[in-house]
């Protein structure tokens, strides 16, 4: 699925974020920013070695505590195809979230995307921040990520050429689907 807002693409796909050919990825990592299961372990056993390295400087300088959630940090892509990897932290769920983890959760995407317009990156690749591990519901998820990006989009026009949603299963993807129907038609009234 594909909508416009402004002259940037929004897109929804089923795949693979590490064969995404957008110049950054976004990894849905944990604190600790070294690695760990699902979209986080992929990107660093695919990315080699380089990524873990620039992790660990950026620890060691920025943040010694870890990656705030919310927050967002970017390393090389090592040996993915997209050029960089924009890490960030989102909320953990245990049930309905909270404002509080809906705010991170907001915060993660849109300081990914600052981040990638700092770099004058042009295009740029999300997973499902939070559905996986971190158990966030797929559906209140997906909105928030959603609407967070769009209104980045508006707020920043023109700034990006795409904005991915790489889903990993046909299930997250239909349920970002219902959620971008519903919002795109909200906000822009087709």
């Amino acid at each position: 699925m594909e909508v416009k807002i402004g002259n940037t693409k929004l897109i929804l796909t089923i795949g693979d974020i590490t064969e995404s050919e957008t110049e950054s990825i976004v990894n849905a990592a944990n604190s600790t920013c070294m690695g760990g299961a699902g979209v986080d372990g992929a990107i660093h056993s695919k990315g080699g070695p380089q990524i873990l390295q620039e992790c660990i400087k950026i620890r060691k300088t920025l943040y010694p505590d870890g990656l705030p959630p919310g927050e967002a940090l970017i390393t090389t892509g090592g040996n993915l195809k997209a050029k960089y990897v924009i890490h960030t932290v989102g909320p953990i769920c245990n049930g309905p979230m909270t404002q509080h983890q809906k705010q991170i959760l907001k915060n993660a995407y849109q300081n990914s995307l600052k981040l990638a317009l700092e770099k004058n990156i042009k295009s740029i690749s999300f997973p499902s921040i939070s559905t996986g591990a971190y158990r966030c519901d797929v559906k209140e998820a997906s909105k928030i990520a959603l609407k967070a990006v769009i209104d980045f989009l508006k707020q920043n026009p023109n700034k990006l050429d795409l904005v991915a949603f790489v889903l990993f299963t046909r299930e997250i993807y239909n349920v970002y689907k219902t959620s971008l129907e519903e919002i795109f038609n909200a906000n822009f009234d087709n």
